[in-house]
């Protein structure tokens, strides 16, 4: 018999939060110096690129045919990088998260490798497997005509290759949190696997889904190594944002600040849009 503690109201007395402690109100100086220094580490980059940005000329500099150029690319590929994450990413997660099969921890391992992998290694690999004397792109090439590297559709690969672990690991951890009862409930119903899928999953997981790919798209849109490798630098054709970036450094160094503060401005979008995520209540 559970019992309840009730004031002198009759009504149930609701439980006491621990009162604060000195000790956490204070941080040690220790402490504190390093804390101050890493802010400045961290945010001191920032605000010199908003200090040196050319805010009287910004929007000429926006309209310059280089900046929109790279800009509709990085939008495009981005987008489309994302979609392909999502088309193959979210059968992935589920595969991961509700499956039972031999191998499936190193499976999980290997599709977190391009998180931690060197970009530029990643595009060293995409042309070994994709590239017209690759594993599988000599055949496309051979067979189909289909040429991947140094194209547009190579950017898109590209970008999906470095992006995609980013939805699978948010849509896996959806899928884990997410309360099987339902699931099991609509297959007692006499629902297909599929149907099941569709009309509970995916509900239940489309935060998890979302936050994934927001997070999916801001990593294609900032990648530069895998791209460079595998897709060169082609204005008008690869050349995103990062890359042109890189370039404009050398001969614009104007639009090379533009450029990055749209790329900073996506980043604090992309922050703010996934907050609930990533902070708690205090």
């Amino acid at each position: 018999m559970t019992l309840k503690l009730r004031s002198r109201t009759g009504r149930a007395a609701r439980p006491r939060r621990a009162p604060r402690t000195t000790a956490a109100r204070h941080v040690p100086l220790p402490l504190l110096l390093p804390a101050l220094l890493g802010v400045a580490f961290l945010t001191l980059p920032l605000l010199g690129l908003l200090v040196r940005t050319p805010w009287s000329d910004l929007a000429g500099e926006l309209r310059g045919t280089q900046v929109l150029q790279a800009l509709r690319l990085s939008l495009i590929t981005a987008s489309l990088a994302t979609v392909l994450s999502l088309v193959l990413g979210v059968p992935l997660a589920w595969l991961l998260a509700r499956a039972s099969f031999p191998g499936r921890r190193l499976l999980r391992a290997l599709i977190t490798v391009p998180l931690v992998l060197p970009p530029v290694v990643g595009g060293v690999a995409l042309l070994l497997a994709l590239g017209r004397r690759g594993i599988l792109g000599q055949y496309l090439d051979s067979w189909f005509g289909v040429t991947l590297p140094f194209t547009t559709a190579g950017v898109v690969v590209a970008e999906a290759f470095v992006a995609m672990p980013f939805l699978v690991l948010s849509v896996e951890g959806a899928l884990r949190a997410a309360d099987p009862r339902f699931e099991d409930a609509a297959a007692t119903l006499g629902a297909s696997g599929w149907t099941t899928f569709r009309r509970v999953t995916l509900p239940l997981v489309a935060p998890g889904v979302a936050a994934g790919s927001v997070l999916a798209w801001a990593r294609a849109l900032g990648e530069f190594g895998a791209t460079i490798t595998f897709a060169g630098n082609f204005p008008g054709t690869t050349q995103t944002m990062p890359l042109a970036v890189y370039l404009a450094l050398q001969d614009d160094p104007q639009a090379a600040i533009v450029l990055s503060l749209v790329l900073l401005a996506v980043s604090i979008t992309v922050l703010a849009a996934l907050r609930e995520r990533w902070m708690t209540a205090v």
